[in-house]
């Protein structure tokens, strides 16, 4: 009986034990599974708008988010006209040593990949568009002139020809006629500083082609005569890989394609990917604020001014912090946009010759090389023509700065004609009565509720009103006022 019971008993322990191992073995493998799943992601990063150093430090964060949580994939989402040519090499050199593939989406309908956009879409593992869209003109535009414009000629001399030949008018028709049938020369440049800064973009944009196996040749072309294709015609000359129609559609298309990373090559897996949107955080977020130029404009606008107040009212503390503050985030920003400093210190000049006027007596020329000095400096400022300031903030700032000055000079015109109110010249012309008989021409006056020491050229009675006429230390000179001398002055006047 006691045998039976222990068998039961170990029958109930042994069956006990098979369910928790199974228990154990169904959340391990739940487990694994829910780990497998969390790591088939895909990260979508949103460029909009011109590439800058915000952009460079979002992508940068976003791509080390993906390699640090194991993404599968990375889509640069991307609408752009171009921006700086630092923020773009710098997000290329992430791109090309990721290992996480990158795929470059153009979208929605409607955008472009321009200037700076194609060799970000050129050095992306993947290369897609939506329809609608369009990239190229990737001529850099610091280096001057308008893309893809032939260089003038010089004007014809018809004096040193003859017109009335008819033999040479024919030849240079015939010349004219091979020249148009000849093939265009491509854009070199017309300056060894132009030439230096093209050539260097072909010769990028081309490695970046051979690295991917993408159409090199246009490449060349949109560098050095800014054309530009759509989206069929891009897929048609193998510049781009996909044509997608969204996001899901991507992923569907590139699923199984090879593409080269850093090291080797790679398989995509983007089947049941998960979508996750990365958004800016607060880093980014203030770095695209305070880098737009115009707000870097005006943070150093009311710097400038936060410090002159200080300056001009020692004590009141908060225009000091404040233009302290705003001048320290004007130049961290100028730090890492394109300044020509020729531009900041023709603005700098510009406020201090505008200060100047106030002190000094230049009937206004001070003031307007100022005004003229400070526009010509905020015009100049940045050297890319995507981050240009805002000319209606240009003029609105000059304005209020002549404003500000024309004020000041008006205010010390006015307190220039007024009358004195203080002080020795107070004095001059004032009426007292006379304390006393004036004895050898000296007596005292009753004057501004004092006594004061006068003498006088002219007889003087107690009593007698008498007027100021001039001071030596504290003894006064006074004359009576009689009706002579009234008259006297009225006819003066």
């Amino acid at each position: 009986m006691i045998t039976a019971m222990g068998a039961n008993r170990y029958a109930r322990m042994f069956r006990l034990g098979v369910w928790a191992l199974l228990l154990i073995l169904g959340a391990v493998l739940a487990f694994a599974a829910t780990g497998e799943d969390r790591q088939r992601t895909a990260l979508l990063l949103d460029i909009d708008g011109a590439i800058g150093p915000a952009t460079s430090d979002y992508v940068v964060r976003g791509l080390k988010q993906a390699r640090d949580e194991g993404a599968e994939l990375v889509i640069l989402r991307m609408d752009t006209p171009g921006g700086l040519d630092t923020a773009m090499r710098e997000m290329i050199k992430e791109i090309l040593s990721s290992p996480v593939p990158v795929a470059t989406y153009v979208a929605p309908a409607g955008s472009r990949a321009a200037s700076a956009g194609t060799y970000i879409l050129y050095a992306s593992h993947i290369a897609a568009m939506a329809p609608a869209t369009n990239l190229g003109s990737a001529t850099p535009v610091a280096i001057g002139g308008m893309p893809g414009m032939p260089d003038e000629q010089p004007p014809r001399d018809d004096r040193s020809r003859d017109r009335d030949d008819k033999e040479t008018r024919d030849k240079e028709a015939e010349a004219d006629d091979a020249a148009e049938e000849r093939p265009a020369e491509p854009r070199r440049g017309t300056s060894p500083m132009e030439r230096k800064v093209l050539e260097d973009a072909v010769a990028y944009i081309k490695g970046l082609a051979e690295r991917h196996g993408r159409n090199a040749e246009w490449a060349e072309q949109a560098v050095r005569e800014a054309v530009n294709l759509t989206y069929s015609e891009a897929l048609a000359l193998n510049v781009i890989d996909v044509v997608a129609e969204s996001v899901e559609d991507l992923l569907k298309q590139i699923h199984g394609r090879t593409v080269k990373m850093d090291v080797g090559t790679r398989v995509l897996n983007t089947e049941n990917l998960q979508v996750i949107q990365v958004e800016p955080d607060w880093r980014s977020r203030l770095l695209s604020v305070i880098t737009n130029p115009n707000i870097a404009y005006i943070l150093m606008m009311v710097g400038i001014y936060g410090i002159i107040f200080e300056l001009a009212n020692p004590g009141n503390i908060f225009p000091g912090v404040v233009g302290a503050i705003c001048l320290v985030l004007a130049l961290y920003a100028f730090q890492v946009l394109p300044i020509n400093y020729a531009g900041l210190a023709l603005i700098i000049l510009g406020v201090v010759l505008m200060i100047a006027e106030a002190f000094v007596p230049s009937f206004g020329i001070l003031g307007f090389g100022g005004i003229a000095a400070f526009v010509v400096g905020s015009i100049i400022l940045m050297d890319e023509a995507t981050l240009n300031i805002s000319i209606p903030l240009i003029g609105g700032t000059a304005l209020v700065s002549a404003a500000f000055f024309i004020w000041v000079l008006s205010r010390l015109v006015r307190i220039r004609r007024r009358k004195v109110e203080t002080g020795q010249e107070e004095l001059i012309g004032m009426e007292g009565t006379a304390l006393e008989e004036f004895s050898a021409n000296r007596g005292r006056v009753w004057l501004h509720s004092e006594s004061w020491s006068a003498e006088s050229a002219l007889p003087v009675s107690k009593g007698d009103a008498v007027r100021v006429i001039g001071m030596k230390g504290l003894q006064l000179k006074v004359e009576p006022i009689t009706e002579h001398t009234e008259t006297h002055k009225g006819a003066a006047t």
